[in-house]
C-alpha cells in the first residue's frame, strides 16, 4: 500500500494518476520540502506565499498528515500580521530558521483569505475543536483584512502595498477564491454558533459581482484560472458553471497534455490543470476530471513530485522547478475524486453562495 514506512489513504489511489506507492512518494516530498518550523516554502531554497502554503497543508492533511499539516497553521498564526494580514511572499532560510523576514512586504487579499479554507479543512480532517478554537482569531483578523478592501460593488481589491495603501482594482481568480474563503469562515462560524452577519452579506454581494458584473475586475481573460475559478470558488454552479467551462474548453484544455496557464503560450501547467480537475468535480462531470488528472502524468518527476509545468512546442519541462503546491494541488483533486470527505465538502459543500440571492441585486 506504500512506499517503505508510509501508508495512504484509499482514496488518494486512483486509476491512471496514482498508486498507493506514488501517492506516499509524493507526500514524502511535500514533508521533505517543510521546514522545522512548520512552513512549506515551494521547494527548499525557494521562497513560501500564505496560499500555496496552506495548499500544501491541505494536501497533507488529505494524506492523513495531521500533525505536519497543523505545524503548517501554527507557522500562519506565529507570523500573522497585526493587521490580520501576511506578506505575499517570505524568504526560505537555508538554515531552517523561522523568520518573518518578508521576500515581499505586499498584502495580497486572497493570500490572506485562504486560511479560513485551510482551517476548515484541517478540522473536517480532523474534527479537532481546540484546533478550531485556537486559529479562530486568526481567521476573524484575517477575513476582516480582506473585507476592508471590498468596493462598492462587491469586488475584493486584490492587495494592499506595503506602505498600507489600498489598490482597489480587483482580479476574478483572487475574488472567486475569497468567495469559497468566506464560505469556509461562515462555516467555522456556524460551526461556533458564531454568527457573522456582516461576513454573508459581503460573500452574497461578491458572489453577485462574480456573477453578473465581470466589468469590476481587470481584464486577465488570457489565464486559465479567471476560466474556472468562478466556479471552483463556489460563486457559478448548475447550468451557468456548465456554460463557463464549454465556451471556453478548446482554448484552455490540450488534449493528452494539459491546461493552458495563458494565451496563447504553448504551455501546459501542473496546478492548473488539476484545479480545472477539481472543477470538473465540483460540476459533477468526474469522468472529464479524471481525463485531466490522467493527461498531466507527464509531469510527474522520479521522485514523486511534479514539475510546475511543460512547453509543448519545445517539447520541454519550463520551468525546471518541482513545486510544493503542484503536488499539493494534484494529491487534493485525487483526494476529491476519491471520495475523502473533508476534501469534498471544501470544494463542494453547499454550492449556493451564503447570504443574499447573487441575482437579486443591480
Amino acid at each position: 500500500m506504500s512506499s517503505p514506512g508510509r501508508t495512504v489513504p484509499e482514496h488518494l489511489v486512483l486509476d491512471g494518476v496514482l498508486t498507493a506507492e506514488q501517492a506516499a512518494r509524493t507526500v514524502e516530498g511535500i514533508l521533505d520540502a517543510q521546514r522545522a518550523d512548520g512552513a512549506i516554502p515551494w521547494f527548499r531554497g525557494h521562497h513560501l506565499d500564505p496560499w500555496d502554503h496552506t495548499e500544501a497543508a491541505m494536501a497533507l492533511d488529505a494524506a492523513g498528515e495531521h500533525e505536519a499539516a497543523e505545524r503548517a497553521y501554527a507557522w500562519l498564526a506565529r507570523h500573522q500580521n497585526p493587521d490580520g494580514s501576511w506578506y505575499a511572499a517570505y524568504a526560505d532560510r537555508p538554515d531552517g530558521v523561522d523568520t518573518t523576514e518578508p521576500q515581499d512586504a505586499g498584502l495580497e487579499s486572497n493570500f490572506v483569505a485562504y486560511i479560513a479554507v485551510g482551517v476548515w479543512h484541517h478540522y473536517l480532517a480532523t474534527g479537532d475543536d481546540t484546533f478550531l478554537d485556537r486559529m479562530w482569531p486568526a481567521v476573524v483578523a484575517a477575513v476582516e483584512f480582506v473585507l476592508g478592501l471590498q468596493q462598492p460593488g462587491g469586488e475584493i481589491g486584490w492587495k494592499r502595498e506595503a506602505d498600507g495603501t489600498a489598490v482597489t482594482d480587483a482580479l476574478l481568480t483572487g475574488s472567486s477564491s475569497i468567495h469559497q474563503a468566506l464560505r469556509c469562515a461562515l462555516a467555522i462560524a456556524d460551526h461556533r454558533g458564531d454568527a457573522q452577519p456582516d461576513w454573508e452579506l459581503a460573500a452574497g454581494a461578491l458572489a453577485h459581482a462574480i456573477r453578473r458584473h465581470p466589468e469590476r475586475f481587470l481584464d486577465k481573460s488570457r489565464y486559465s484560472m479567471d476560466w474556472y475559478y468562478p466556479v471552483l470558488g463556489g460563486a457559478l454552479s448548475g447550468a451557468e458553471a456548465k456554460a463557463r467551462v464549454e465556451e471556453r474548453w478548446d482554448e484552455f484544455v490540450v488534449p493528452d497534455l494539459g491546461v493552458r496557464c495563458v494565451l496563447p503560450n504553448p504551455w501546459v501547467t501542473g496546478g492548473e490543470s488539476c484545479e480545472l480537475a477539481l472543477t470538473l468535480w465540483v460540476m459533477g462531470e468526474s469522468d472529464r476530471a479524471l481525463e485531466i488528472l490522467r493527461s498531466i502524468g507527464h509531469l510527474r518527476a522520479e521522485n514523486g513530485m511534479y514539475w510546475t509545468g511543460y512547453v509543448f512546442e519545445d517539447r520541454a519541462v519550463w520551468p525546471v522547478e518541482q513545486t510544493t503546491w503542484t503536488a499539493g494541488s494534484l494529491l487534493l483533486a485525487v483526494a476529491a475524486l476519491g471520495g475523502d470527505e473533508a476534501t469534498a465538502e471544501v470544494f463542494g459543500g453547499d454550492r449556493l453562495p451564503p447570504g443574499l440571492d447573487p441575482g437579486c441585486c443591480s
